[in-house]
C-alpha cells in the first residue's frame, strides 16, 4: 500500500505522466484496430455494391436481394453476446483474429454463390441467403469485442476521442471502399470468365486475412501483458480503471433486467436502422439519379462519408473538450434525419442528393463514437461484456429493418427514395430518446482522474 501511495504520488508531481501514457497505449493499439474495423465494413457494405450488377447475373429481386443482405444481422444477432463472453474469457488477440480470418473465407465465398448452389444441390437464392447468415455468425462480437477491449484500457472520461479514433474507420473504408469497389467492378469486369462483383468480392476479403495475422502477432490481450509499459505505467492505467468502474454493475444478472441497459437498445436500434438504410442503399439511390457507371457511383458515395470524417472528429474532440456528452449525440441524431428526408426529397436533383446525404451521413456518423462512450459507464467486467454484446446484438438488428425498409418502399411504390422518408423518423427517434437519458448514465465531466482521486484520501 505504501509503494503504491508513494507511486501515486510521483506520478501526480509529474502532469504530463498520464498523458504520455495514454498517447503511447493509443499509438500502440489503435491504428492496429482502426485497420481491423476498416476491413470489416469494406466487407460489410461492399455486398451495397455488388447489388448493382449481381441481381441481374443471379436473378435475384429487390426482396431478394434485402433479405439476404439482411440474414447477416440475424447470424450476428444470435452469436453476438456468446462471442463477446468467449473473447473476454479467452483474450481479444486470439478471438478477434479468428473472427477476421473467418468472416474474409465467407465473404469471398459470396463470390461463388451459383457454384456453391449447384454443389449442394440447392437454390442460388438459399445459398445467398445461408452465406450471409454465416457471415454474420463469423462476425458477431468484432465490434462489441473492440469496444470492450478499449473499456479495458480507458476511464470512460477518456473514451469518446478514442471511439471516435477508432469509429473514423467506418467512413474512411466507406469512403475509399466506394472508390475502390466502384473501379474493381468496372475494370475486372469479365476477367477470367467473372463478373466484376465477384473479383470485388475476392480482393476486398484479402485485407480482412492480412489484418487478422497482425492482430495475432502484435496486439496484446489487457494492460498486464503489454511488455511495452513499464510498472509504472501499468499501476496508474489499473488505478485509473478501478476508480472508474466503481458502482458500475459487473454480474450478468444485472445486465438482462437494467432499464439503462434497454435504452442504450433502443437507441442503437433506431439510429443504426437510419445509418445501414443509408449505407446498403445509397449506392442505388444515387443510381435511381440517373448515374450508371459503377465507378462514377463510386465516387460520388464517396462525398458523404468523406465529409462525414471531418463531422465525426470535431464533433468527438468538442464533446471531449466540454465533457457534455447528451447534446453531441441528440443534436447529430436529429441533423442525420433531416438530411435523410431532404435527400429524399430532392431525389431528382443529384446535386442536392448528394449534398443532404452528405448532412444525413456526417449527423449519423458523428452520433456513433458518443453513443458507445454510454455502455462503459454503467457496465463493467463480465457484465460488460455480455451487455455491450447484448446492446450491439439487438441494436444490429436494424439491419434488417433497414434494408427492408427501402426494399418495400420500391416494391410497393416503385421509388426507391420513399423508404428514406422512413428512416429519417428513426433518426428523430433516435434524437429524442438520447434526449431521455438520465444524468447517472453520463457519467464524470471534466478530466478528474482516479490518480487525483486517490490522493486525496490516502
Amino acid at each position: 500500500m505504501h509503494t503504491s501511495t508513494e507511486h501515486l504520488a510521483s506520478t501526480a508531481r509529474d502532469p504530463g505522466f498520464e498523458d504520455r501514457t495514454y498517447r503511447k497505449v493509443i499509438l500502440r493499439i489503435l491504428p492496429i484496430l482502426l485497420l481491423c474495423y476498416m476491413a470489416a465494413y469494406l466487407d460489410r457494405v461492399n455486398i451495397g455494391f455488388a447489388k448493382l450488377d449481381m441481381l441481374n447475373d443471379l436473378q435475384f429481386s429487390n426482396t431478394v436481394y434485402a433479405l439476404g443482405a439482411s440474414m447477416f444481422f440475424w447470424g450476428y444477432f444470435l452469436f453476438e453476446v456468446p462471442s463477446n463472453l468467449l473473447l473476454h474469457r479467452y483474450g481479444a488477440r486470439f478471438w478477434i483474429a479468428r473472427i477476421m480470418a473467418s468472416w474474409a473465407i465467407i465473404s469471398m465465398a459470396v463470390a461463388f454463390t451459383v457454384p456453391l448452389a449447384k454443389l449442394f444441390h440447392v437454390e442460388a437464392s438459399t445459398m445467398f441467403y445461408v452465406l450471409r447468415f454465416l457471415l454474420g455468425i463469423c462476425e458477431a462480437g468484432f465490434f462489441p469485442g473492440v469496444i470492450l477491449y478499449l473499456n479495458y484500457w480507458f476511464p470512460t472520461h477518456r473514451q469518446s476521442r478514442v471511439m471516435s479514433g477508432f469509429l473514423i474507420a467506418m467512413p474512411i473504408s466507406l469512403t475509399l471502399g466506394g472508390v475502390l469497389s466502384g473501379w474493381l467492378m468496372t475494370s475486372l469486369n469479365g476477367w477470367h470468365g467473372m463478373a466484376g462483383w465477384q473479383w470485388m468480392l475476392l480482393i476486398e476479403g484479402i485485407p480482412s486475412v492480412l489484418m487478422a495475422v497482425v492482430v495475432f502477432t502484435c496486439l496484446c490481450d489487457n494492460i498486464d501483458k503489454a511488455a511495452w509499459l513499464s510498472s509504472d505505467e501499468k499501476q496508474m492505467l489499473k488505478a485509473n480503471l478501478q476508480q472508474d468502474n466503481h458502482g458500475k454493475a459487473t454480474r450478468l444478472s444485472e445486465v438482462f433486467f437494467n432499464k439503462r441497459v434497454w435504452l442504450l437498445v433502443f437507441i442503437l436500434l433506431t439510429f443504426n436502422t437510419g445509418f445501414y438504410g443509408l449505407a446498403f442503399w445509397m449506392p442505388s439511390i444515387i443510381k435511381s439519379a440517373g448515374i450508371t457507371s459503377s465507378l462514377e457511383i463510386g465516387l460520388l458515395t464517396a462525398i458523404p462519408y468523406g465529409v462525414a470524417v471531418v463531422a465525426m472528429l470535431l464533433n468527438a474532440r468538442h464533446s471531449n473538450r466540454t465533457g457534455e456528452r447528451r447534446l453531441h449525440a441528440a443534436v447529430p441524431a436529429f441533423i442525420g434525419g433531416c438530411g435523410l428526408i431532404l435527400s429524399a426529397f430532392f431525389a431528382n436533383n443529384l446535386v442536392l442528393s448528394v449534398l443532404f446525404l452528405s448532412v444525413a451521413a456526417s449527423g449519423i456518423l458523428s452520433l456513433m463514437p458518443i453513443f458507445w462512450t454510454l455502455p462503459g459507464s454503467v457496465l463493467s467486467g463480465v457484465a460488460a461484456a455480455a451487455g455491450i454484446g447484448m446492446i450491439n446484438a439487438i441494436g444490429n438488428l436494424s439491419g434488417f429493418t433497414g434494408s427492408m425498409i427501402t426494399a418495400v418502399a420500391e416494391t410497393l411504390t416503385g421509388n426507391i427514395n420513399n423508404g428514406t422518408y422512413v428512416l429519417g423518423l428513426c433518426l428523430f427517434a433516435s434524437g429524442l430518446l438520447i434526449l431521455s437519458i438520465p444524468a447517472s448514465m453520463l457519467g464524470r465531466q471534466g478530466s478528474e482522474t482516479a490518480t487525483d482521486l486517490k490522493l486525496e484520501t490516502a
